[in-house]
Order: structure tokens, then C-alpha cells, then sequence
């Protein structure tokens, strides 16, 4: 069996720590193609490893993303905590500082979740280098309105609601509530507590539940979500590039009325939604999230 540095390696990444504006984060990067790279960039509750079922499918399939940068974002993965408070618009200029560290010009952004917000803010910021953006599963308007008012909105969005309500409590708990968890993973009753967010738990990689345990940080989940209010939402108006989603239909964090918001205020937008999938495509149906990067513009 591999061990984590050797299927880098083998996926054409290494392991680097790029100092930007907010603090060092420590990223994956692989080698841009004619100044192109694919960025990658998880969500709140990830890291970089999220991004590996897609990494191996590409392998996998004959065409690896070795042009590929995944980042763990200040604060997730390996990278310590930023130095500053953050928002989708600080955590767009970090990626922009690491894609600009490994010698690339231009490039696609791929956004899962709260991660997508990131990704949007990066191609309003940086229009003029950001070709294409996917989403995965991304942050809409259900899942802001729940941050803002999640007594009064939570009913649209439940799990969600409930979620946010745990981390807050985790967060204040010792440790930030990460040795609860840590042990909560332990003794099996972790793949339970993420099934929502999974359309079949079973048929889920265990590594990815694994990986989602160890991932979570509580503080930072409710840090996140904050910053979400902290400064106005990117200028629509600046993306010109074109945007593509892929969602699961069951999605426990979507709205009804998602798509159609983001259609409205994206120039060209089209989402793709996945039968047997929930929150994690990306995990769940890797070679969907792969042949909607294919056939970005």
C-alpha cells in the first residue's frame, strides 16, 4: 500500500508551503500546462485530500490531473490558522498567491461547498486569469440565509441548521470539540453522523469518512460560516467566465430555488445534478465532477 507522499508523487504532486497575504498554507501542486493549472478547493470540514477520489479517477481513466493545485485552506488540513480574520475573498487571494508561487497565468477554479464561494471569488477578483470555474455542491442562498437566521430559515434546510448548531456547540467544548470527535471516529459512529450528507453511506470510500472525520474543526467550521457575513458577496458582474455545478439530488444543503439564483446572476451558468449523490459528488460520483471539467469551455 502507498503511503500518502508516495501517491502524490504518483498522482504528479508535491507537497509545498507558499506564503500569501493571509499566512502560509501549505498546498499540492502539480505542473502548470502552458501557464494553466486546475485549482482545487475544498470546503469547510475538508482539506486537499478531499479532492483525491476525483485525483484518482483521473488516474484512473487515463488523463491525471497532474496540472492540478489543491489547497488546504489557512486554518484546514496542514495549513495553521491565518493571520487575519478571514472571508471568501481573503481565501481567493491565498489560492491566487499558490497558483501564482507554482509559475501559473491562468486557470480553472473547482469549489466544493463553502469552497464554491471561494471559487467565485477568485473569478471576480481575477477575471482576466480565470477561465472556467465548477462548482461542487456549492453555498447558495438556503445555506446563507440558515447562517444569517438559522431558527427562522432552518426549516428549509434542517440538517444543515442542525449542523451548524452542533459545530457551535463542539467549538466550545475542550479542544474545540476535536478529541470528541476524534473518539466519536474511533469507535464507528462516524459514517451515522455523516449519512445525510452521503445518498449511501455504504457505497462511500471508508477513507473519505475517515478523512472527514479528522478534517472537522468545529472552530473553524463556525469561523467559516461567519465570514460569510463578515463583507458583501463577490461582484457577479465581474465573472464573465463560464460557471458549471454539479449537485446530488440529495443534497441535503440546497434550496429549491438555488439554481435558479445562481442562473440569475451569473452570465453563464448550467448545473448538472446527480442521482446517487448528496453533498459530496465529488467523493460519490468523481467521474461526473470529471466529465463536467472536461467539457468547461
Amino acid at each position: 500500500m502507498q503511503d500518502a507522499s508516495e501517491e502524490e508523487r504518483a498522482l504528479g504532486l508535491r507537497r509545498t508551503v507558499v506564503e500569501t497575504p493571509v499566512g502560509p498554507v501549505v498546498a499540492r501542486v502539480g505542473q502548470p500546462r502552458d501557464g494553466r493549472v486546475v485549482l482545487l478547493v475544498h470546503g469547510a470540514a475538508g482539506s486537499w485530500r478531499g479532492w483525491l477520489p476525483v485525483l484518482r479517477a483521473a488516474a484512473a481513466a487515463g488523463r491525471p490531473l497532474t496540472d492540478a493545485i489543491a489547497v488546504d485552506l489557512p486554518g484546514w488540513g496542514e495549513s495553521p490558522d491565518p493571520l487575519r480574520p478571514m472571508d471568501a475573498a481573503a481565501a481567493a487571494e491565498a489560492v491566487a498567491a499558490v497558483a501564482a508561487s507554482a509559475g501559473a497565468e491562468r486557470w480553472t477554479v473547482v469549489g466544493h461547498s463553502l469552497g464554491g464561494m471561494v471559487a467565485l471569488a477568485l473569478a471576480a477578483q481575477r477575471p482576466e486569469a480565470t477561465e472556467a470555474v465548477v462548482l461542487v455542491s456549492p453555498t447558495g442562498p438556503a445555506v446563507l440565509d440558515t447562517i444569517r437566521h438559522p431558527l427562522r430559515a432552518g426549516r428549509r434546510l434542517p440538517w444543515f441548521a442542525g449542523m451548524l448548531l452542533a459545530m457551535r456547540v463542539l467549538a466550545a467544548l475542550p479542544g474545540g470539540g476535536r478529541p470528541l470527535l476524534r473518539l466519536v471516529g474511533r469507535i464507528g459512529l462516524l459514517g451515522r453522523l455523516a449519512a445525510p450528507l452521503l445518498a449511501d453511506r455504504r457505497g462511500t470510500d471508508p477513507e473519505v469518512l475517515q478523512a472527514f472525520g479528522e478534517e472537522v474543526r468545529p472552530a473553524a467550521f463556525v469561523r467559516a460560516t461567519r465570514s460569510t457575513l463578515r463583507r458583501p458577496l463577490p461582484r457577479w458582474d465581474a465573472i464573465r467566465c463560464p460557471v458549471r455545478s454539479v449537485r446530488g439530488r440529495q443534497d441535503v444543503f440546497v434550496g429549491g430555488r438555488d439554481a435558479a439564483w445562481f442562473a440569475a446572476v451569473l452570465p453563464d451558468f448550467a448545473e448538472t445534478r446527480v442521482e446517487d449523490a448528496g453533498h459530496f459528488a465529488l467523493a460519490e460520483r468523481p467521474d461526473v465532477v470529471l466529465a463536467v471539467l472536461d467539457a468547461v469551455p
